[in-house]
């Protein structure tokens, strides 16, 4: 059989978390997919931390395992592009390395996109019952209803790590730091539709978020007109067929 689907996560000083995130991917996807049908691709963003060492020392216990390496720390855009680039799947399945995210709705993501029609590009994890603080929560729903109503993406949490997406939609996508937070909307400029989906959110066990509400707010305003711009400029050339 040929592989179906690569999972990629993109970590950046994750070492308590990492290797149990591979640990659950990999059961999950096993009782739904054969051995030589999905591979696991970690991307390590040039952690300063032990991350890499135990995600190899796990890799004997982890056949599927993919490891690949940063020299320099790009973000979590572009280690899921780096993990896109060097994935063997047709279909991406996508999720944060902290443990947040249970690799059962991963796998549920997926197999809403493998079972969908062409139309669709991307199925989105949407999270319920979200762990955050208080201010995090508040300032993520601001964000989103502000970047729904200008893009008009039919998104309400694009900061969901849950994503599953055909791999040759992503190569379509104009790549830029932080594009992982537009990419229901950088779909839907490629004509294809976006599923979405609720997943669940649990609460991080280990190491630090790398966002903040000030951050993100500041990203936010150089990124947004950004996209608004990428939209307007692109011509749709509808279906394209050779003859």
């Amino acid at each position: 059989m040929s592989l179906v689907v690569s999972v990629v996560v993109a970590v950046n000083n994750e070492e308590g978390a990492a290797v149990e995130v591979a640990r659950e991917i990999n059961t999950a996807f096993a009782t739904t997919y054969a051995p030589d049908e999905y591979e696991i691709i970690f991307v390590d963003d040039k952690s300063s931390d032990a991350t890499l060492g135990r995600l190899q020392a796990a890799r004997g216990e982890l056949p599927n395992l993919r490891l690949i390496r940063h020299t320099h720390n790009t973000g979590k855009s572009g280690g899921v592009r780096t993990g896109v680039l060097m994935a063997r799947g047709q279909l991406i399945a996508m999720l944060d390395g902290d443990g947040q995210n249970p690799a059962a709705d991963v796998l549920a993501v997926t197999r809403t996109l493998q079972m969908a029609g062409p139309e669709v590009g991307m199925v989105a994890g949407e999270r319920r019952n979200r762990q955050d603080i208080q201010s995090k929560r508040l300032a993520s729903r601001w964000a989103n209803n502000i970047r729904k109503s200008l893009l008009n993406d039919g998104s309400n949490d694009t900061g969901c790590g849950i994503k599953a997406i055909r791999r040759a939609v992503f190569l379509r996508l104009p790549y830029f730091d932080n594009m992982h937070r537009y990419m229901p909307a950088l779909v839907t400029r490629e004509g294809f539709q976006t599923l979405f989906q609720p997943v669940e959110d649990r609460l991080r066990t280990t190491g630090r978020s790398k966002y903040t509400n000030i951050g993100r707010l500041l990203e936010a305003l150089t990124d947004l007109p950004g996209v608004m711009w990428l939209n307007r400029r692109y011509r749709n050339p509808g279906q394209t067929t050779e003859v």
